[in-house]
């Protein structure tokens, strides 16, 4: 029986299926949009990017908003908006948490 430690790095390990699928392991693109007309710089940071401001750079769009997308695994990902060095709430996000320090995030769900 092969254990945990048999398994390269790269390899998913699963105690009952050793090489079985698991969606746990995929990214998907999770389109993040933020409508900053007169903003100079916009970013994402969230738990996905250890909350690191310029992580993630938005571009801006003609119409004056910023999008980016990002790949994260499945489950529920807490974000802002940093725009202008201002962190920001997505008033389109799918819920509101905390983070760490208590202060207010927006949440994404991604399945």
């Amino acid at each position: 029986m092969k254990h945990a430690e048999d398994y390269s790095p790269g390899t998913r390990y699963h105690p009952h299926k050793p090489n079985a699928y698991s969606a746990r392991h995929l990214r998907k693109p999770v389109a993040f949009t933020c409508l900053a007309r007169d903003a100079k710089e916009v970013f994402v940071a969230g738990d996905f990017n250890g909350w690191e401001a310029k992580a993630h750079p938005m571009q801006r769009l003609l119409d004056g908003a910023w999008r980016a997308e990002i790949l994260l695994p499945h489950g529920h990902h807490r974000y802002v908006f940093v725009v202008d060095g201002r962190p920001t709430l997505d008033p389109n996000a799918q819920g509101v948490a905390r983070d760490d320090q208590g202060q207010r995030v927006s949440l994404v769900a991604v399945s």
